[in-house]
């Protein structure tokens, strides 16, 4: 559908560029609000999105509701309509805000899923297992043992680097070939709002992407400007890929692919560390986190430290 006020010149059209210009938002995000905004028009349908009044805004949410959304959905989509209409009121194009005055639904902050330190190990030493058991071959065998190669050597680069740096999937797979060679111990990545953060790598990590490029070199790859190259429109492997190979190499380590994707990986990253006694504000700028609220999520793995802090430490501890 079409939403109403969504032409080249309509308000939704300008609240979309004011996003992607002034914000930062990537094609992700703007996909989100574009999806939110339909919503609300077809339920406002024929009365276009910009001219609702509260009560209609209101009467969408509990129609949200109605139709099994979760509080969280419920309460993302809400946000998005209340940026469009504070844009709407700070650009003129209305004289109120008709959605300032409306609360979301209560949601309770669901904890991260995370890996134990074991786990991972398990998943990353099975990841270099698999990549140095695949057959030469010869001939048409040849080119598929290579491709294969190439693939699982991905898979544990992959592994390692998510773990090793926190970085999201999206700012991984879509990393240019430079970013493995501007500098050794670490990588220049740009996340959210088009921001810049050099992330630092361990070894591992390092041994793991220079394997990946020899095999990438060995496949012929090696001239293309994407770190994780393929064949698809946007010329790099897919986040959706990437979750595919990560969950193949779940089965294969004996784990859960339930309990592994990229995120749980990144989740990963940022728990182990403040458990070993990270700093918060490290961890947020790491995880390229604007805010430090964000990355208070992860605290809940400090209670217990904190504990045992306290239990070790304090001077009256034993008595």
């Amino acid at each position: 559908m079409t939403i109403p006020g969504a032409t080249a010149q309509g308000p939704v059209a300008l609240f979309l560029d004011m996003q992607a210009v002034e914000r930062g938002a990537g094609a992700n995000t703007l996909d989100a609000y574009r999806r939110d905004l339909t919503d609300l028009a077809d339920f406002l349908a024929p009365r276009a999105i910009a001219a609702a009044d509260t009560q209609a805004i209101r009467d969408w949410l509990a129609d949200l509701s109605t139709r099994g959304f979760k509080a969280t959905t419920v309460a993302r989509r809400l946000s998005a309509v209340r940026q469009f209409f504070r844009f709407l009121y700070a650009e003129g194009h209305r004289g109120d805000d008709p959605a300032a005055v409306l609360e979301g639904p209560r949601r309770g902050r669901p904890l991260p899923k995370v890996l134990t330190v074991e786990e991972v190990s398990t998943l990353i030493e099975t990841a270099h297992a698999r990549a140095a058991e695949v057959p030469a071959g010869e001939g048409e065998a040849a080119g598929k043992a290579r491709a294969e190669m190439l693939k699982r050597r991905r898979t544990a680069a992959v592994v390692e680097l998510l773990y090793a740096s926190g970085l999201r999937i999206s700012e991984l797979v879509s990393l240019p070939a430079a970013a493995a060679r501007a500098r050794g111990d670490a990588i220049l990545v740009t996340g959210k709002g088009r921001k810049e953060r050099l992330v630092p790598l361990s070894d591992p990590a390092r041994a793991a992407m220079a394997a990946y490029l020899d095999a990438r070199k060995a496949a012929g790859l090696e001239a293309s400007r994407w770190l994780f190259p393929s064949s698809g429109e946007s010329g790099y492997v897919t986040r959706q890929q990437a979750a595919r190979d990560l969950k193949e190499l779940a089965l294969a380590a004996g784990l859960d692919p339930a309990k592994l994707s990229p995120h749980v990986l990144r989740h990963a990253f940022a728990s182990h560390l403040l458990a070993h006694g990270a700093d918060l504000r490290v961890v947020q700028t790491l995880l390229g986190h604007a805010d430090v609220s964000t990355t208070q999520i992860y605290t809940h793995v400090l209670d217990e430290r904190l504990k045992s802090m306290v239990r070790d430490l304090h001077p009256l501890s034993d008595e």
